[in-house]
């Protein structure tokens, strides 16, 4: 089982949407899942550079928390397909917003980032 090393603060509602979508593919999974990539290795298509263990564990945890729902097929081999509950589908809107604010900040934020990776170096 595993163990937190930080105990978990739930007193916000930033701490619960924290909790619930900690992870770095997570936004991306929702979002591609909403535009109609629900298989995983269509999903693993669009996020190239994640591994098929963690999108699946990220997946998993997606559906714990009653995001997106899972649906096996009955078929050999396996058919696989996620698709956002109207609980996902609520955080649509606000990822379309964050996406917004990251293509209008692109620029600086690109610069930012890579400025201070070059401090770390």
């Amino acid at each position: 089982m595993h163990e937190r090393k930080i105990p978990l603060n739930l007193n916000c509602g930033l701490d619960l949407i924290g909790e619930v979508l900690y992870g770095k593919w997570k936004i991306r999974l929702l979002w591609f899942i909403n535009e109609g990539h629900l298989r995983p290795s269509e999903l693993q298509r669009k996020i190239p550079d994640a591994s098929r263990r963690v999108l699946n564990i990220q997946l998993k945890e997606l559906e714990e928390h009653e995001l997106v729902t899972k649906k096996i097929y009955p078929v050999v081999p396996p058919k696989v397909e996620y698709s956002l509950t109207d609980f996902g589908k609520t955080l649509i809107p606000v990822i379309s917003v964050l996406g917004y604010w990251g293509d209008e900040n692109e620029d600086r934020l690109r610069r930012v980032i890579l400025n201070r990776m070059g401090e770390n170096n």
